[in-house]
């Protein structure tokens, strides 16, 4: 319980310091946003600063900083840790920037922001990448809370060959159309207040349950072999960097992230209403990834038994399982299934019941952004006019029809969903390099040459996370260990080089220019 409560300190504490040292970093001033200079009715439209906390939270809040966490507990308590001091020097850093630079540079999407501050070739790979995150994104966000639906809401089940599964899918699928193609303020902006609500009660009431009911919750400087689980094996031979910072994605850093910032730098009314938007909302995000990682670990130390979960050998399979007893017996569930059992546990059947639907609502209001930005980002790139429902749809169906087909290949093929889930979590951090570079680019052009440490730190450590990760992963390189963090080493290296070179020639060119 200390070493969670430590947490939330470094988490709040330390985000307030942090903060308030980005926001004096960039210098935001009252110079007119995009919002207003570009306001259109449509994607530039002034809101409300409540409004664009709770859509940006609901944006970057999917299922990363419920699964993930669920997952990465498993590593021991040091989880409860790590997750804040990432969050503070990474996260909430990655997402103040992004989201402030692309406002400053006139509501710039992310691929326009790359191009601006790297080069054309940088320009190129991040453009497929991001446009490949963003389905992955789209069709992770439809299957993950539509089998928690069908599964734990409607007691389906939940099978390729169910059509009531497909009936789930497709109503989503038509939310995040209309979400996609009508003007922001119209649907996202009117929906989003009141999904926020029931997300910040699921996180609230998760918190109260390990505080209140005095849930046990390992400390760090306990021994971390109980009864119940081996953490500290677990944590030995698990391979924590990069696995952990893979696993644990969202509640520490995202490059998603940026997508849906960028989103709101063409929403905010002034530029000081960043820190709240941008760097509060993330740190948000932290929270609710360490509640759902202390609840885990408290449902594991509670046991199956009593109502909680074990994680232990499958005999049937042979791999690690999640256990939840049902009428007597030890049922293997899945990860998506956990997130039941912490609710119910925590809240109540009432209370629980609530907060599933405000699990599976995260997932939902982030699909729709992805694919919104998706959709954004491509009009921007090849300068495609989206005036009007009829040309915004008509760039949505083939953006949709990709998405449906990686959804109906992850569901029909039995390891169709893992492969699906990794190349997301790697992705999904290896996009935040192409932000982090970008950023020290414009640090180092806009005279801030003295702080470029405070993005150069998370991109150093995830460069290693990330190249490592891929390197050895049977879905990359397989290549072995000793072998892949050699190459993880040298590429950061190159990575800093080349981001200081880059704003080195920027900063030269403008004198020349000012000369």
């Amino acid at each position: 319980m200390a070493t969670f409560l430590i947490g939330l300190v470094i988490l709040i504490g330390g985000g307030a310091l942090y903060g308030t040292l980005c926001e004096r970093v960039f210098g935001p001033d009252d110079r007119e946003t995009p919002a207003y200079s570009k306001q259109d009715g449509v994607d530039f439209v002034p809101m409300a600063t409540w409004k664009n906390c709770l859509i940006n939270l609901l944006n970057i809040a999917g299922t990363g900083p419920i699964l993930g966490p669920i997952q990465g507990i498993l590593f021991g308590p040091i989880a409860l840790l790590t997750i804040p001091i990432g969050n503070v020097l990474g996260g909430s850093f990655h997402d103040y920037f992004c989201g402030m630079i692309c406002t400053r540079e006139g509501g710039l999407q992310m691929p326009d922001m790359i191009r601006k501050f790297t080069n054309k070739g940088v320009y190129a790979v991040y453009n497929v990448f991001v446009s490949v995150l963003l389905l992955l994104v789209g069709a992770v966000f439809v299957y993950t809370p539509g089998d928690i639906a069908a599964t734990q809401l409607f007691g389906f089940s939940g099978l390729a060959t169910d059509p009531k599964t497909w009936v789930i899918y497709a109503v989503i699928f038509i939310y995040y159309l209309i979400a996609t193609v009508f003007p922001i303020d119209k649907i996202i902006g009117r929906v989003y207040p009141i999904f926020g609500i029931i997300l910040v009660f699921s996180a609230i009431g998760i918190f109260a349950a390990i505080v209140f009911k005095g849930l046990p919750v390992v400390n760090i400087w306990d021994n971390w072999t109980t009864s119940q689980f081996d953490y500290a094996a677990y944590f030995k031979a698990g391979h924590f960097v990069p696995i952990f910072f893979v696993t644990v994605a969202c509640g520490i850093l995202s490059g998603f992230h940026s997508t849906q910032t960028a989103l709101i730098g063409r929403t905010i009314k002034t530029e000081h209403e960043g820190h709240m938007t941008f760097y509060n909302m993330m740190m948000c995000e932290g929270f609710i990834a360490m509640c759902w990682a202390a609840g885990t670990m408290a449902m594991i130390q509670v046991t199956a038994a009593k109502g909680g979960i074990d994680f232990k050998m499958n005999p049937a399979t042979g791999v690690m399982s999640y256990f939840q007893m049902v009428g007597g017996k030890e049922v293997a569930i899945t990860a998506t299934s956990v997130v039941g059992v912490i609710c119910k546990y925590c809240l109540g059947p009432v209370g629980g019941m609530i907060a599933l639907i405000g699990v599976i609502i995260l997932p939902i209001t982030s699909g729709d952004t992805a694919l919104r930005a998706l959709r954004l980002s491509l009009a921007d790139t090849f300068k495609m006019d989206q005036s009007t429902n009829g040309k915004r749809f008509a760039l949505a169906i083939p953006i949709y029809a990709l998405t449906m087909g990686i959804l109906v290949w992850a569901k029909f093929d039995a390891n169709g969903f893992a492969i699906l889930w990794r190349y997301f979590a790697w992705s999904n951090q290896t996009m935040a390099l192409f932000a982090l570079c970008s950023i020290t680019v414009w640090m180092i052009a806009n005279g801030k040459k003295a702080f470029i440490w405070m993005p150069i730190i998370p991109l150093v450590w995830y460069t290693i996370v990330c190249v490592s990760y891929i390197c050895n992963a049977q879905i990359g390189f397989n290549l072995p260990w000793n072998v892949s963090y050699i190459i993880s080493g040298v590429a950061a290296v190159l990575l800093i080089v080349l981001s200081i070179r880059g704003g080195n020639k920027r900063l030269a060119a403008s004198h020349e220019l000012n000369k």
